[in-house]
């Protein structure tokens, strides 16, 4: 994202290498058009294409996210390696019926894991809650993430995260499991 510097996750340093969030080894940067290449490769992986769908109109719809200034993008990196894709929205800017009985100001989280070797290994439940909490600390009254009914693998790293929620709703894109950060 041009000109922004997420302060909590990012470039605090002089050098402009990524400072990590609450010295943790896990650091998130904002994603730029660079990371373009990136995110086309992590975007048709198998576990990325099996939720996400399609990666040729994935990549499209990160590149126009890319140039929005209400949706916040970041890649994560773990001891200095990216592997995932993180973005927030408020709720209300992007409409969905799901999220419409949430408090103005709530975040939705969208977020994949890019690299297969880093799956199943704890990474996305330790990176989610620290977003979470930091976007908790910023104002937002509520975050939520809406993993597709059938995906359970990503369901228990949310529930491990702090989520908590168990109602399906219609998404647009399918089933989804509304889940609330509650920690």
């Amino acid at each position: 994202m041009k000109g922004h510097v997420d302060i909590a996750f990012a470039a605090a340093k002089r050098d402009g290498r990524p400072q990590s969030a609450r010295g943790s080894a896990y650091a998130f940067r904002p994603a730029a058009l660079q990371d373009l290449p990136l995110l086309q490769h992590w975007l048709r992986t198998p576990e990325v294409v099996r939720w996400w769908g399609n990666a040729e109109e994935q990549a499209v719809l990160l590149r126009e996210d890319l140039d929005e200034p209400r949706m916040v993008m970041r890649i994560v990196s773990f001891e200095g390696r990216p592997f995932a894709c993180a973005q927030d929205y408020a709720v209300h800017v992007w409409p969905q019926p799901h999220f419409a009985h949430l408090p103005s100001g709530s975040r939705a989280i969208d977020s994949f894991i890019g690299e297969p070797d880093m799956i199943g290994r704890g990474h996305g439940s330790a990176y989610l809650k620290l977003l979470a909490e930091r976007l908790r600390a910023e104002g937002a009254p509520v975050v939520a993430i809406d993993p597709d009914v059938d995906n359970l693998r990503a369901r228990r790293a949310y529930e491990k995260a702090g989520f908590r929620g168990g109602t399906v709703v219609e998404s647009g894109e399918g089933p989804a499991i509304v889940m609330i950060f509650d920690v």
